[in-house]
């Protein structure tokens, strides 16, 4: 098979090319996001190979299907950016990656949490700088504080047990409770209450029509105003104007983001000589305590091993007439 593999990068080129060095299947890569626009690039191609910020929307997979794609092969866990009607309407079938490394992502989480609280990003810039004073550099003690982990599957499970560790007292919320999780003695309570009592919160949920923007206005007014929020999985799980307006009111302890709901034309690109003219997210990079990664939690070796060689296994069952154990 023919493989065109859309917005692809160096860092993740050598991995893909090595789990595929055995096989018959011939990869292309395109720099590219693949939408619309350039779908035309796939003619021809059995598959195409796409990430987190490809428009696979259905005007796209009408120009894939005439050009004779029969699978979409995501090298990711999330689905939705890809019309998955349109895809089944057209006989093309999709398939993901659904666990590539929990502890990347949740260590990520973590990170991002640690280098809030503790200043560290301030602390690093300063040093260089030869200032060496502490000052605007307090935190707070991480033990006893009570997390709220919003999405517990295999990430959120990961994160769950990471705060236990530091002594937190952890609550969830869930539609499908995790035994692990429950095991672990982590407390489901709705949403309301976790917003309430957490003094950390941390998104781990899939974005669909019921979580997006989950975290509002409205249920901004109900965190205490201390409170730090992470996201480390969809950016449209957050209202950016609300966030923004209550960050500006003094109502939030702070953000720390590794996704941004309009990251597509961002993230994952180098910049450093333009104007980016999204406001929204240069107004959130001006607040002292928000914390921006440009969508690097899953970047650890072993999650790119692992997202390599499961989307050679989805190919290689497609082109053998194998069931499709990861299709969405």
């Amino acid at each position: 098979m023919d493989i065109a593999i859309f917005s692809s990068h160096r860092y993740e080129r050598s991995t893909l090319e090595h789990a595929f060095t055995n096989s018959s299947h011939t990869l292309v890569f395109f720099d590219v996001h693949l939408n619309s626009q350039q779908a035309p690039l796939a003619n021809g191609f059995d598959a195409v190979c796409v990430f987190v910020n490809d428009v696979v929307d259905a005007k796209t997979i009408e120009i894939l299907s005439a050009g004779g794609t029969k699978l979409i092969a995501l090298r990711c866990a999330g689905f939705n950016n890809v019309d998955t009607e349109a895809a089944k309407s057209y006989g093309i079938r999709v398939v993901r990656v659904p666990a590539y490394s929990p502890f990347a992502v949740a260590e990520h989480a973590c990170a991002l949490m640690l280098t809030l609280n503790r200043h560290i990003h301030k602390a690093y810039n300063k040093v260089r700088d030869s200032n060496f004073s502490i000052e605007g550099l307090c935190g707070f003690d991480l033990h006893g504080k009570t997390v709220g982990v919003i999405g517990t599957g295999a990430i959120g499970q990961v994160f769950c047990q990471i705060m236990q560790g530091f002594g937190c007292k952890v609550l969830a919320f869930d539609p499908v409770p995790n035994d692990s999780c429950l095991a672990l003695g982590v407390k489901y309570v709705d949403l309301d209450q976790l917003l309430m009592d957490s003094d950390i919160i941390s998104l781990h949920c899939p974005l669909n029509p019921k979580t997006h923007h989950i975290i509002n206005h409205e249920t901004l007014k109900k965190c205490k105003p201390h409170a730090v929020i992470i996201n480390t999985s969809r950016g449209g799980l957050i209202n950016t104007h609300a966030v923004i307006d209550t960050l500006k009111q003094g109502r939030l302890g702070g953000l720390a983001i590794d996704v941004y709901e309009e990251e597509s034309d961002v993230f994952f690109e180098d910049l450093s000589d333009q104007i980016i003219a999204d406001d929204d997210l240069m107004r959130l990079t001006t607040f002292p305590n928000v914390l921006v990664t440009g969508h690097q939690a899953f970047l650890t070796r072993e999650a790119l091993t692992n997202i390599a060689e499961t989307t050679r296994e989805n190919i290689e069952a497609f082109a053998a007439g194998s069931d499709l154990i990861n299709e969405i």
